[in-house]
C-alpha cells in the first residue's frame, strides 16, 4: 500500500515527553533525513524546556495543536500506554503519519481501530516495536534463516526489574495500563511470535499488585508444529532478561538486556560456538527511526518489517495471557 513519498527532510513532531521521548529525541539528531519540527506536552513549560533542549522549532503546550501542525510530516507518541489510541486517532484523524509506543492500544479491538483509520486515510503507521529493527535481532533472524540452528524447538525469554512501590506510579496504575505483562512482557512474547508466529496453545499464570496489575506473568505457549516458549516479566525482581533459541542444531543466546542487545552467542551441538558483538547506534531508536524514514521516502504505509498485521496479532496475543491468568 502506497502513499505519496516523501521527498523532503522528515519533520517530526514528539507528543509526550517523558523519559523515553528524551532518548528517541537523542536518537533523531544522529539522522541526516530527519529534523525535530515539533515537541508537545499538557505543559507548556515542559514543551518549552525539552524544545529548547533539542532546538525544536515549534514548542506546544497541548497535543492538539502539534496533529494540525501542517509542517510536520510524522508523530511519536510517547504517551503512557492508556492514551496510544486516543493520541494515535487524534493524530490519523489530522491527516498525520505515526510512530506510536508500543502496545499501540490496550486491546486488539483498539489497535484495530487505528489500523482500519489509517488505512482509510492512506497514512503511514508503525507501533515502535524497537526490538526488531535492533542489527543484533536482524542477526538472529539471518541466522535462522539460514538453518544454522535448525528447526527451533523451543525457546525461553524473560524481562524483570524491581519497579516503584507507590500505587501512583504509571507501572502500577491500572488506568495507564500499568502491569509487567504490557510494559516489559511484550518483549518476549513478541520474540516468540516473531521467531515462532502465532501460538495454537496458551496457558498463563499471574500474581496481581493491591492496584490490580500483574507483577508477575509466566507463559508458556505451544505452536503448530510442536515448538514451545517459556516467558515471562515481572516487576518484583530483576531477572537475567535474556533469550535463549534452542534448535535442532545449536542455541543462539541473546544477552541481556536481549530486546535490545548487543551481543549474541551460537552454541552449536558439535561444539563449536561464536560470539556477535553487534553494537546499535545511538539509544537503539536510531534504527526504528531510520525504518519510518525509509517508509515514508517510498510511499509506503506501513513497515515490512513490523506490519500492522504484526501489531495486531501481537496485541491478540497479549489479550489471551490476560484472558488466561
Amino acid at each position: 500500500m502506497n502513499n505519496n513519498p516523501l521527498t523532503k527532510q522528515v519533520n517530526w513532531g514528539i507528543l509526550g515527553l517523558g523519559h523515553i521521548a528524551h532518548k528517541f529525541v537523542q536518537d533523531l539528531q544522529l539522522s541526516t533525513k530527519s529534523k525535530l519540527h515539533a515537541v508537545a506536552s499538557r505543559d507548556i513549560e515542559k514543551a518549552n524546556e525539552v524544545g529548547r533542549k533539542y532546538d525544536a522549532i515549534k514548542c506546544y503546550g497541548n497535543y492538539a495543536e502539534i496533529a494540525t501542525d501542517p509542517t510536520v510530516d510524522v508523530v511519536y507518541i510517547a504517551t503512557p500506554h492508556s492514551f496510544h489510541f486516543e493520541n494515535t486517532m487524534m493524530c490519523l484523524q489530522a491527516g498525520k503519519s505515526v510512530l506510536c509506543e508500543k502496545p499501540m492500544g490496550l486491546n486488539a479491538k483498539e489497535v484495530a481501530t487505528l489500523i482500519q483509520e489509517a488505512r482509510a486515510r492512506k497514512l503511514f503507521l508503525m507501533e515502535a516495536l524497537w526490538t526488531r529493527f535492533i542489527p543484533s535481532t536482524e542477526k538472529v533472524l539471518e541466522l535462522i534463516a539460514d538453518g544454522v540452528i535448525g528447526k527451533i524447538n523451543f525457546l525461553h525469554a524473560d524481562f524483570g526489574f524491581v519497579g516503584s512501590k507507590d500505587p501512583k506510579n504509571r507501572i502500577l496504575n491500572k488506568a495507564l495500563g500499568g502491569g509487567s505483562l504490557l510494559d516489559i512482557g511484550i518483549y518476549p512474547v513478541y520474540l516468540s511470535m516473531l521467531l515462532l508466529g502465532m501460538p495454537n496453545e496458551i496457558k498463563a499464570m499471574a500474581r496481581f499488585t493491591d492496584t490490580s496489575v500483574d507483577s508477575y506473568c509466566s507463559v508458556l505457549m505451544n505452536f503448530a508444529r510442536g515448538e514451545k516458549a517459556n516467558l515471562y516479566s515481572t516487576i518484583e525482581a530483576e531477572t537475567p532478561t535474556e533469550a535463549t533459541i534452542y534448535g535442532e542444531k545449536g542455541t543462539i543466546k541473546m544477552h541481556r538486556p536481549f530486546h535490545h542487545s548487543e551481543k549474541i552467542s551460537l552454541i552449536l551441538n558439535n561444539g563449536s560456538a561464536k560470539d556477535f558483538e553487534i553494537k546499535y547506534k545511538g539509544n537503539g531508536y536510531f534504527h526504528e527511526i531510520e525504518e519510518v524514514e525509509n517508509c515514508l521516502k517510498n510511499g509506503k504505509t506501513e513497515s515490512d518489517k513490523h506490519s500492522l498485521s504484526d501489531s495486531l496479532n501481537l496485541i491478540n496475543i497479549l489479550d489471551r495471557i490476560k484472558q488466561g491468568y
